[in-house]
């Protein structure tokens, strides 16, 4: 592998997002791109796999997904969450999952404690979005949860670039704690006006701080 201590898979998910890589790769191309073994690049493409942003092509070669790659394109996505995310906490169906909240709540409240400063930008961004769309499942429509996984895909790479400094991510997911807290009370107006507040303070920050 290439030197540098940045892992194959985040180096070509800059490459991506930079336009470096084309919507269709064989595997050839891409082992010789970052000196890879063919054990080591199975490894990769089966992550990537997993994570959505690329898919084998029947026979041959893979072919990248859809994604977020402008700051017009990612301001977008936060805009489009503001409308469904605090709407579906007031849907008449919505039904609180208990369980599942009580489980993300949990999460989060490690990741406050601590645990945040352990883990990667992916794993993450992976822990925050269970928490979101948690709440969304609840309100038991089918086109906002639907909606909402696939925002969650398409922004995927620009979220690693854009993650928050460590101590900015933990207040976040603070927020997370009081949102759920607030479901689980049964106070479903406010968690409504909380999320929104909280999607739009953080899609700001994200903004508005250089990418690195």
């Amino acid at each position: 592998m290439r030197g540098g201590g940045v892992p194959p898979w985040c180096e070509s998910a800059a490459d991506r997002l930079d336009g470096n890589l084309p919507d269709r790769v064989t595997e050839n191309a891409l082992a010789r791109r970052y000196d890879l073994t063919p054990k080591q690049l199975a490894h990769i493409l089966r992550r990537i796999a997993v994570e959505g942003w690329i898919e084998q092509l029947p026979g041959y070669g893979w072919e990248f997904q859809p994604t977020l790659t402008s700051m017009d394109s990612y301001q977008d996505s936060y805009r489009f969450r503001l409308t469904i995310e605090p709407a579906a906490v007031l849907e008449p169906g919505f039904v609180l999952d208990r369980e599942a909240l009580e489980s993300v709540r949990a999460q989060q409240q490690r990741l406050v404690d601590g645990e945040i400063r352990t883990i990667g930008n992916a794993q993450l961004y992976d822990l925050n979005s269970r928490v979101h769309e948690a709440v969304m499942a609840c309100s038991h429509n089918s086109l906002f949860i639907d909606a909402l996984r696939r925002v969650d895909r398409l922004r995927r790479l620009i979220e690693y670039r854009r993650s928050l400094q460590r101590d900015r991510a933990a207040v976040r997911c603070a927020e997370h704690v009081e949102i759920a807290d607030l479901l689980l009370a049964g106070k479903r107006a406010e968690a409504s006006a909380y999320l929104r507040e909280h999607l739009s303070s953080v899609g700001k920050e994200k903004v508005r701080r250089p990418a690195g």
